[in-house]
């Protein structure tokens, strides 16, 4: 941190943790915006978000010029989470956290993160077509549960200076202030079904954030936040459990929903990773001995996978030669023998498992799961719109933490191990290495 003497690091950094209270109230812009604000000012900046997130962690790493990792008390764990932010800490000049949906929504919440780690809360709250009752919900914010460390609101979505006044001044004594943000097109966010755009097909996004990062200049947010002491950053030494093993990872617009913090666990295990795009029908090295297709937007680009003969052949090649095949959500529904859009148009895929997939208007699962195994259990989510008709018979099935409905199916076909759900390999590193060493489970 600026003015710590050469050679030691203090533990303790700025942090800011941003909710709202709810999805859609700007989390994401204004987080990307103080990230890029303060980037700009020449200091490191690290961003967390909470929960299970591919798409918003990648306009944070833009904004921000470092790999965005996940936060959840459950899926991550709490000893993993403290020890990420405690090795951010000692490398950082401020960290930031978003937050996910609202602040006391979910189980565990983002209140619930903040308050374990003595993180202060900013509110983003849309103050749109709303006068006093912005001050009711921020009041509910903080005092809802007192225990919640909390810094204070930033209004978002303002009408006019005159709203803005309304605003501030409908807050209860004690409540911090931090300033607003005019409504305005060129600095939201533009999404779709599953979440934002992804990064890079925002074409204006650094012009985006830099308009963010202006904006909130104006506001006190300005000033670095208190900091917060994590403890001292711990080293976790792992066992070279992949050493030697080549594995090929798809990665492009069509195959982009990849933790971070699962490449990270692979390398630490000594796995050498090659990427290839299966979008732009390049093969996979013919030397690799396990492939990992992850989820993304394959019904967006069906009919080009359908078309890149090369990236196809490349793949069922591997997978007749009996190497292993790891495939999540998206990944598997390029494996299929078909996919059918929203339009109800269907598009042969690579037939390498029995069934079809379709495309529906919503979401079909959400939430949190962990699959079973002889390692223990792995954690991570599921989050799809479209639904699966096959005939293959469940290996297991994941289950969920809140409730007692069933979790996705985890499917093997010869070296293929395929499911819904998006695994945070860290939860369980022999698990994450017997996947990708074919062993059955």
């Amino acid at each position: 941190m600026p003015g710590s003497p050469s050679g030691t690091r203090a533990t303790a950094c700025p942090a800011l943790f941003i909710s709202a209270p709810a999805s859609g109230q700007g989390k994401t812009t204004i987080t990307a915006g103080l990230a890029r604000y303060h980037t700009q000012q020449g200091r490191r900046v690290r961003v967390f978000k909470t929960g299970p997130d591919f798409l918003d962690p990648m306009i944070l790493a833009r904004a921000s010029g470092a790999p965005v990792l996940s936060l959840d008390l459950w899926m991550v764990g709490e000893a993993a989470c403290r020890r990420l932010l405690a090795q951010a800490a000692a490398e950082a000049d401020l960290i930031l956290i978003e937050g996910v949906m609202g602040l006391f929504d979910g189980t565990p919440s983002s209140a619930d993160l903040a308050t374990r780690f003595g993180v202060p809360v900013l509110a983003v709250i849309s103050a749109k077509s709303m006068a006093q009752t912005f001050g009711a919900i921020a009041f509910g914010l903080a005092r809802f549960r007192p225990e919640v460390p909390f810094h204070g609101v930033l209004a978002n979505r303002v009408g006019s200076a005159r709203h803005a006044q309304m605003l501030q001044e409908a807050l209860p004594p004690g409540l911090r202030w931090c300033g607003h943000i005019t409504a305005s097109d060129e600095i939201a966010l533009p999404d779709r079904h599953l979440g934002l755009l992804q990064a890079a097909e925002i074409d204006d996004l650094d012009a985006r954030l830099a308009r963010a990062a202006d904006t909130l200049a104006h506001t006190t947010l300005t000033a670095l936040p208190p900091p917060v002491d994590f403890g001292a950053p711990t080293l976790e030494v792992l066992p070279r459990l992949l050493e030697g093993k080549r594995i090929a990872i798809a990665r492009d617009a069509a195959f982009s929903f990849i933790y971070p913090a699962n490449v990270a666990l692979l390398e630490s295990l000594g796995a050498q990773l090659d990427y290839f795009s299966p979008l732009a029908d390049e093969a996979l090295p013919a030397d690799a001995h396990a492939l990992y297709l992850p989820g993304g937007y394959p019904e967006l680009h069906a009919r080009t996978l359908a078309g890149n003969l090369r990236s196809a052949a490349s793949i069922r090649r591997h997978a007749t030669a009996g190497k292993p095949v790891v495939a999540e959500c998206g990944g598997m529904l390029y494996l299929l023998e078909g996919l059918t859009d929203t339009q109800r148009v269907s598009t042969p895929m690579l037939g390498l498992l029995p069934g079809h997939a379709t495309m529906r208007s919503r979401f079909t699962a959400l939430g949190m799961q962990q699959i079973d195994g002889p390692h223990g259990p792995l954690t991570g989510h599921t989050f799809h719109y479209s639904t699966l008709n096959t005939p293959l018979v469940p290996l297991r099935s994941a289950t969920r933490p809140n409730g007692d409905a069933p979790g996705e199916a985890v499917y093997r076909a010869g070296s293929i191990v395929a499911t819904y759900m998006h695994a945070y390999w860290p939860s369980n590193p022999a698990f994450t290495a017997a996947l990708f060493h074919g062993e059955a489970f």
